[in-house]
Parts: structure tokens; C-alpha cells; sequence
């Protein structure tokens, strides 16, 4: 059954485009010699939600990047959210090559009308399609008005889209409108009163004057066998898509992804802070590459925005660790990284269909901002709430530019230039120093000093000190 989830907003958004007149003929085999047809074949399983998504946008990027002839939707599902059911409509219209539903063996509610976004519509022996009324995610009937809103939007839709297809308008409205009377000629295929589920053989079963199946287009034991019959045993070659765990763990951390990013920066501002690289260094890049993974899986996100963030956590690395004060390493690394997340939340499509404007870099921006208030708020608690622990000492630099950890001034940090201290955490080439009795986080001008060593202070930069080797 079709939930009545966020439709409303989509009603008011727009409408979909669907296949053109001209474009819904069936699959035709290659002429001889000619190259095989390449087909990628994309589950539709279980019930319409996130995964499925996924799943279908990875699927339909790739095959457009691919230059795929056939994308074939393996359909087995109860139906779902109308809200996902209505941007995987959308999706399909994106694709120009060849599009079919092998209704295996449901394709129910949100399901039907997903089929019916594609150009022919098969089914195996045991098929069933049909009973799309809408209900409320609870399974609860939605009020009189939503649901004249619903079903009328629905229906002009399935009026364009349909308008090439003898009997498809009218057999999709008589799976979702329970009032309406499907006949042809003097055949009622259903009364007043029922919503219309139709089974393989009834799907075929020819109407009117020349005779027409009334929604399929065939039955066959399985995808391998259609491909098998429209090209020949030779003549296709095929991909499947499969929906794994990733799929159903995506849908959960999609959902938490500013969340994710947020945590991800805040530890690896706290590493950038703290001598050498430990635990909050690693936790930061897992939780920075949960979030790609989360993207990747949702079908946004590729391997080059993981190499554009590493290559700004490089720059920054050198920054903080090799050439301390130059400014532009950090600044372009800081901007390649911040850059990176943000590109792995657009949805662009290949082939020139993504046009890039404001509007695809809203929800995006949303989620950048969310993450960086994730980060910033977090710091803030962690040196509020957890005075004096060796996190607000990681988050605070005020010992290794002021002097003193009372907070003193920059001027006095300029007065330990020249003076004598001894390492108290190995410098390689970033650790810890003592001057009287005051630490200060130190890097090494060349090389590594192990603990205990003497140093001599060079200069103050702006994240620590310089010192090199003192002589006795």
C-alpha cells in the first residue's frame, strides 16, 4: 500500500516527466554482427524504501556513465513510502536507453506504479500487480481531502505517462481507485467497489479492436528467459545489481550522516591539537569514512571525493607538522576537506543531466552546517564539562603560545625564545616540552629528540614551539 509519507510536499514541488511516444517499444534483437545488447538487471525488493533507492540510483548512474541499452527492474515488492516510490519514478525517467519491469512475482501499491514508470511490463507465471490504494504508514485510511489530493496528483501523472499505451491509464487507476469502473467494450474487468489486482494471464489477456494485452507485454520463467527470447541466447549481456546489508546499513547511517561528519572533524581537530597522532587521529578518519561509505551506498557520493578529502588532510598534516606558519597548506587543505563533504551529498547524474544551481546544493549545505555545529558544540561541551582533563588540555593551545598555563599573554610566550627546556613527550617531530616547571606543546626543527633530552627554543608560531638540540 502507498504511505502517505511527505507526498503533500511533492504534490506541491512538481511533477514527474515520463517516456515519450516514440520510445516504448519493446526490446528488439540486435541486428547480425552487431554488438550484444548490454542490460543491467536492478532489484526492486521488499518493501519501497531508502535501499531501494539506493539501489536504483547506483544502479542508473552507473548504466548512464555505462551507456547501458536495457535497464531491467526485478520486481518483487509490497509496496512502501509514495514519497520514495515517486523519486525512483523520477529517477527512471533520467535514463534514455530501454526500460522494462519483470513483475517477480509482486509488484503491489507503490510497486505497481514503479512498474508502470517503465516502458513494457513483464511478468512471470506466478506475477501479480495491482491493489495501489493509498493508506497512511500506519494502515490507517488517510482523511477524505489528502486522499482526493493524493490520488488526483497520481493520476494525472499516470495520464502522461500513459497517454502512448491503449489500456495502461485506465488499468493503473483501476488498481488505485476503488470507485472506479474498469470496462472495455462490453467487458467489465472491474466493478465499482474493489481495487483491480491483476495476475500474469490476466495482464495479457487481449481487449478491443486490434486486439491489445491489457498491461503486459510477457511471461516468461525468468529475466534470463526474457533476455534469452527478445535478443537470443548470444545476444545480450547482463549485469545484476544485488541489494545488500550495505544498502540496509546505509539507510540507517544516512540518517545520522551531519552527525557523523560533525564527530569525524571534532576528533580530528582534537588530534590536530595533540602532539603526535593517536586514537582521536584514527577515530576521526573512521567516522570521516563512514560518512563517504554512507554517500557511496546512497548512490551521491564516488572514490574521487575520499582522494580530494585525503589530499586536504595531507595539506593540513603538512601544515601543522612540516611547514608550521605558511598558512596556504592548511588553508587550501582546510578547503579541500570541507570542499570534499559537501561534493559527496550532491546528487549529480553523468551524462550531463545534473544542471548545477542553488537549489542542488541546498539540502547539501544543510547537512554541512548541521556538521559543523556537530564539531563546534561539541568542543564547547567537552572543554566546558570536562575542565582540567586531558581533553580540554588537547583543545586548548593556550599553553604552547602564552607561557604559562595560567593564560598569560602572547608577550610573555615570546620570552622563552632562546631559553633551555628538556622534552618531556618524544618529539617525532611534534610532542612536549618543560621550561620551569611550564609545558609547552614543541616540534622539532630537524629531526626527533627522544624524552628527556635538552632543547633549545628557536621561535613561538602560532601552534607551538621551535626548538632544536641543546649542547650538555
Amino acid at each position: 500500500m502507498l504511505h502517505l509519507c511527505l507526498v503533500l510536499s511533492l504534490i506541491l514541488g512538481g511533477g514527474l516527466a515520463w517516456a515519450s511516444e516514440d520510445a516504448i517499444a519493446a526490446p528488439e534483437a540486435p541486428e547480425a554482427g552487431a554488438a550484444p545488447v548490454s542490460v543491467y538487471v536492478i532489484p526492486v525488493t521488499e518493501a519501497i524504501d531508502s535501499p531501494n533507492l539506493f539501489i536504483l540510483r547506483r544502479g542508473l548512474k552507473e548504466a548512464i556513465a555505462n551507456e547501458v541499452d536495457l535497464v531491467v527492474l526485478d520486481m518483487d515488492t509490497p509496496g512502501g513510502r509514495v514519497d520514495i516510490c515517486l523519486e525512483m519514478m523520477e529517477m527512471l525517467d533520467r535514463f534514455e536507453g530501454m526500460t522494462a519491469t519483470y513483475v517477480n512475482e509482486d509488484a503491489i501499491s507503490a510497486g505497481s506504479f514503479i512498474a508502470a514508470a517503465t516502458e513494457s511490463i513483464y511478468f512471470s507465471p506466478r506475477g501479480k500487480m495491482g491493489a495501489s490504494a493509498v493508506i497512511q504508514g500506519t494502515g490507517q485510511d488517510v482523511p477524505e481531502t489528502a486522499r482526493q489530493k493524493v490520488e488526483s496528483y497520481l493520476r494525472a501523472n499516470i495520464r502522461v505517462m500513459s497517454a502512448a499505451y491503449p489500456y495502461r491509464a485506465e488499468v493503473i487507476r483501476a488498481m488505485l481507485d476503488a470507485d472506479y469502473e474498469l470496462k472495455i467494450g462490453e467487458d467489465v474487468i472491474k466493478p465499482p467497489g474493489e481495487l483491480l489486482t491483476l495476475t500474469a494471464a490476466e495482464a495479457m489477456k487481449p481487449y478491443g479492436d486490434p486486439p491489445e494485452p491489457l498491461l503486459g507485454a510477457g511471461i516468461y520463467e525468468s529475466v534470463e528467459a526474457l533476455l534469452e527470447d527478445r535478443f537470443g541466447a548470444e545476444g545480450y549481456m547482463i549485469e545484476s545489481f544485488e541489494v545488500t546489508y550495505s544498502e540496509v546499513w546505509a539507510k540507517w547511517m544516512q540518517g545520522f550522516a551531519p552527525a557523523l561528519m560533525g564527530l569525524g572533524m571534532l576528533l580530528l581537530f582534537i588530534e590536530f591539537k595533540t602532539p603526535g597522532w593517536g586514537i582521536f587521529g584514527i577515530g576521526g578518519i573512521a567516522l570521516i569514512v563512514l560518512f563517504f561509505i554512507s554517500q557511496n551506498i546512497a548512490g551521491l557520493a564516488g572514490n574521487e571525493v575520499i582522494a580530494l578529502f585525503l589530499l586536504g588532510l595531507l595539506l593540513v598534516l603538512v601544515e601543522l607538522l612540516l611547514l608550521p606558519g605558511i598558512i596556504v597548506a592548511g588553508l587550501v587543505g582546510s578547503l579541500l576537506m570541507v570542499g570534499s563533504l559537501l561534493w559527496a551529498m550532491v546528487d549529480y547524474w553523468p551524462g550531463g543531466q545534473t544542471d548545477f544551481s542553488f537549489d542542488l546544493l541546498v539540502s547539501p549545505l544543510m547537512n554541512l552546517t548541521y556538521g559543523l555545529a556537530i564539531a563546534l558544540a561539541g568542543g564547547l561541551v567537552l572543554s566546558r564539562f570536562l575542565k582540567g582533563s586531558f581533553v580540554e588540555r588537547a583543545l586548548v593551545l593556550g599553553d604552547a603560545v602564552s607561557g604559562a598555563s595560567g593564560g598569560e599573554d602572547r608577550s610573555k610566550a615570546a620570552e622563552v625564545v632562546g631559553a633551555i627546556g628538556v622534552v618531556c613527550k618524544p618529539l617525532h617531530p611534534v610532542g612536549v616540552i618543560e621550561i620551569e616547571g611550564e609545558r609547552y606543546a614543541a616540534r622539532c626543527e630537524v629531526g626527533s629528540l627522544d624524552a628527556g633530552a635538552r632543547v633549545r627554543v628557536l621561535e613561538v608560531s602560532d601552534f607551538n614551539v621551535i626548538v632544536e638540540a641543546a649542547e650538555g
